[in-house]
């Protein structure tokens, strides 16, 4: 397969995948929104389905990058649209209500984060799985943390209940690096507890997991397994 056929595939791959991410957030999660806001509060109804599209599109899309792109310019730019797309309701004041609240842009920090960490780990490792893991921590990880959370309290707080639900999730996940994948469980599964003003686990969780694997591939290689 020459490099202009290889372009043409990566193309329709990046658009199909738009197009999965545009039909979960546009109509999947809003179908789920009505499906249960009678039986729960609005904003209880809002953070499931936020922890959904993290679950259904940016866990989903990222396993899925390897295996369709050969570089990260792609999914990167995509997430980039996508950041965009986000963040014009909040600049335009119409907000998609199924999954948008007025008082954060933090599925905005998801989009770029997203496509930050694995273009990131494609340039320092050439490898996807260093940025699609610490993407994983955040989209499935803190997924099933807000998930436990919103059952348990029926709002957007924070509990450790939920950091450790998250970390019965992210320490399989991150064994697949070995001691390191499992350290950076650990400790993103504590920081995602906190969050600042304009930084939330949305940044601070992908960006110290990768942070944590580079250190140890640095100093202490051969306690990588992949």
């Amino acid at each position: 397969m020459n490099i202009f056929t290889s372009l043409i595939y990566e193309l329709l791959y990046a658009v199909i995948l738009f197009v999965w991410v545009a039909a979960v957030v546009l109509l999947v999660s809003k179908r789920f929104y009505e499906a249960i806001v009678d039986r729960v509060s609005h904003s209880v109804a809002v953070y499931y389905n936020r922890k959904l599209i993290h679950i259904l599109t940016g866990a989903l899309v990222a396993v899925l990058v390897p295996y369709l792109f050969t570089t990260p310019i792609l999914p990167f730019i995509f997430s980039i649209v996508l950041a965009v797309f986000t963040y014009l309701p909040h600049r335009r004041g119409k907000l998609f209500y199924w999954f948008q609240t007025r008082d954060n842009v933090y599925e905005v920090h998801f989009c770029i984060t997203w496509g930050l960490t694995i273009a990131l780990a494609w340039i320092v490792f050439r490898n996807y799985w260093f940025g699609i893991v610490p993407v994983l921590f955040m989209a499935v990880g803190d997924g099933v943390t807000g998930i436990v959370r919103n059952m348990l309290f029926k709002r957007r707080t924070k509990s450790w209940w939920g950091n450790l639900a998250m970390l019965t999730v992210t320490l399989p996940i991150g064994a697949v690096f070995g001691y390191a994948g499992i350290i950076a469980s650990i400790i993103c599964s504590v920081i995602e507890h906190f969050e600042w003003r304009f930084i939330d686990d949305n940044v601070t969780v992908p960006l110290t997991a990768f942070l944590i694997v580079y250190l140890f591939n640095t100093y202490c290689p051969k306690t990588l397994t992949v």
